[in-house]
């Protein structure tokens, strides 16, 4: 792959993104000069955005509000894309821009890495777009049954739907945000500002707590768990190793990418496994 190349995290927010740090990283453990930079793009603007960038441009990390938005979008979109319902991905070709979705394997990598006990039955607070792609990875790792908790049942139908779809066919309902049905495993994806204290008390003895924010660190969630965490940079880590392989068609340094998401956070290996 040619010297040069460029690639962005875009979304709305976008200046809390962890990407820049995380694949910078790893373009210096493999001698790439290659640029990674952020860009606000709202919502609705991802054509015109996509429409100035010349051939110089690699790849592009979408983040919120962009997922869905992308996947009507780009009509070159991988059957993971399509599956998890939204593209966090693009990558350039002689074509066009091709969608992809790193979110789902890379949540289930993250599950994996550090927690092996049989998962039964799960519940995912939250309705957007990341909702549908962890409670999707946690079909995969064997969830037969999903409650999505969210405050808006219509819009959490997008997410129920989705994670609905795994041809494992799982049992998937929606009940309200305050709802603490028996699982093996939550999955959160709600901002730190929701987390109060009577829902951070009914679920500080889940078995398996995913935790998809990690700024700022540690949520409340968090905080009082006690069992195993797996926590967002672990899923940041490996959603962004894939897609440093999919622009660069090299390995990904893992290692190197973990470490630089610690340091910008202030994480000791420790803390990060918590």
């Amino acid at each position: 792959m040619g010297a040069g190349m460029r690639c962005a995290v875009l979304g709305d927010p976008i200046g809390h993104s962890l990407s820049p740090v995380l694949h910078r990283a790893g373009y210096d453990a493999l001698g790439l000069s290659w640029t990674y930079e952020p860009h606000q793009v709202r919502t609705g603007h991802l054509p015109q955005f996509l429409a100035t960038l010349d051939d110089s441009w690699r790849g592009l990390s979408l983040t919120m509000p962009l997922k869905r938005e992308a996947l009507a979008l780009v009509e070159d979109c991988s059957l993971r894309a399509r599956f998890a319902g939204g593209v966090n991905t693009l990558v350039r070709t002689t074509y066009g821009w091709a969608g992809d979705n790193t979110d789902y394997p890379g949540a289930v990598a993250a599950v994996r890495e550090k927690y092996d006990a049989p998962i039964h039955s799960c519940a995912v607070l939250g309705a957007g777009a990341t909702a549908g792609s962890t409670g999707l990875a946690l079909v995969e790792l064997g969830a037969r049954s999903v409650t999505v908790l969210a405050r808006d049942a219509v819009r959490a139908e997008e997410a129920r739907a989705v994670i609905a779809g795994h041809p494992s066919r799982p049992e998937v309902r929606i009940e309200p945000l305050e709802a603490r049905p028996e699982v093996d495993a939550l999955v959160t994806t709600i901002p730190v500002a929701a987390q109060i204290a009577p829902l951070v008390a009914a679920w500080r003895d889940v078995p398996l707590l995913f935790e998809v924010v990690y700024d700022p660190w540690p949520s409340p969630l968090v905080a009082a768990a006690t069992g195993t965490v797996v926590n967002g940079l672990d899923l940041l880590v490996h959603q962004a190793v894939l897609q440093f392989e999919l622009f660069t068609s090299q390995p990904a340094p893992l290692a190197a990418m973990r470490a630089a998401g610690e340091a910008a956070l202030g994480l000791t290996p420790v803390d990060a496994s918590v």
